[in-house]
């Protein structure tokens, strides 16, 4: 496992990590959240993902209750968090849900602080942009979460480039906590926006990524070349949107030709997608999922095939997926 640095701050955090999404809670409890969070620290680890809105809180929780069956030491371990769905609550949701109003964001970190039993989170993302409330506020609030010891870093997720340009310069130009991180989504299929439209921003800001789904939500392991297989994250009801994506009959067919070249690698699809992701010098960290200590373990043997991506190889699997990419 190597160490890369976020962005252009001083914090390294592992090329492979590992995310919460889907899993903790529906698929994963806390005792099997602690044997995974384990091996992959074993493997070199240090960077554990989650957000307020998996699982509507529970992820946190489960999260929370294997950091506490652990007793790591704090420091050796990076977490973190996103604000911006907010929970489902009964009554008015006004100011809580879908939002990065100051009395929401301020609240929320106090919440997911609890539900992990933390004294205070690493990286906090603000999840989704928010056009109804002032970029200047919501830059405020993330600012002042870190001067008060509850985060350390702000980034954002799914931003657009000019969003997290006018973040930067606001807390520039304010003397405030600037955000150093944005979490795309990046794989074979989904490019654009890393490759192209973030361009300006790696050298102008110094922006770091921590990127997730790096299997097109399991379309690159090629299980879903025949069909929705049982108990797959295709299969889950919550799930329902991704199917169509998932059962994309030209992805598939691409899928089925880089398998081809995952073995003579030596490696699975799944393995090369997520090798070809972590070779990006751009991509601070590629965020895991995994449901099973099995598929976790295959995952983070990805790290042998990214040495052997050499351009010849790279120019195969574009002319493969370059043309059916976002």
């Amino acid at each position: 496992m190597q160490y890369r640095r976020l962005g252009r701050s001083g914090l390294q955090v592992s090329e492979l990590s590992l995310g919460s999404w889907v899993t903790y809670h529906n698929q994963v409890d806390s005792k099997s959240a602690a044997e995974m969070l384990a091996a992959a620290r074993d493997a070199g680890v240090n960077f554990f993902d989650n957000a307020e809105v998996y699982a509507q809180g529970a992820s946190e929780r489960v999260m929370g209750e294997a950091f506490r069956q652990l007793k790591w030491a704090r420091e050796s371990y990076v977490v973190s968090t996103k604000f911006f769905w907010g929970l489902q609550r009964e009554g008015s949701t006004v100011n809580l849900q879908n939002t990065l109003n100051r009395k929401y964001l301020m609240q929320a970190i106090d919440g997911s602080l609890k539900r992990l039993q933390l004294d205070f989170i690493d990286l906090v993302y603000c999840h989704r942009p928010d056009p109804h409330t002032p970029v200047e506020e919501t830059v405020r609030a993330m600012s002042d979460m870190i001067t008060q010891g509850k985060a350390l870093y702000w980034g954002t997720s799914e931003w657009s480039a000019a969003d997290i340009r006018a973040a930067w310069e606001i807390a520039e130009r304010h003397h405030l906590h600037k955000p150093v991180m944005e979490q795309p989504q990046y794989h074979l299929f989904h490019r654009k926006r890393v490759e192209q439209e973030y361009a300006r921003l790696y050298e102008d800001l110094g922006l770091g990524l921590t990127t997730w789904s790096p299997l097109a939500s399991g379309l690159l392991t090629g299980k879903y070349r025949q069909g929705i297989p049982e108990g797959s994250r295709g299969s889950l009801e919550s799930m329902s949107w991704l199917r169509e994506q998932l059962q994309h009959p030209q992805r598939n067919a691409a899928v089925a030709e880089l398998e081809a070249i995952a073995a003579e690698l030596g490696g699975s699809v799944a393995q090369l997608a997520i090798a070809w992701v972590n070779r990006n010098p751009r991509v601070s960290t590629v965020i895991l999922g995994a449901s099973r200590m099995s598929q976790l373990q295959d995952n983070l043997a990805a790290l042998a095939l990214t040495p052997r991506l050499s351009p010849e190889v790279l120019e195969r699997i574009d002319a493969l997926t370059l043309p059916l990419a976002q």
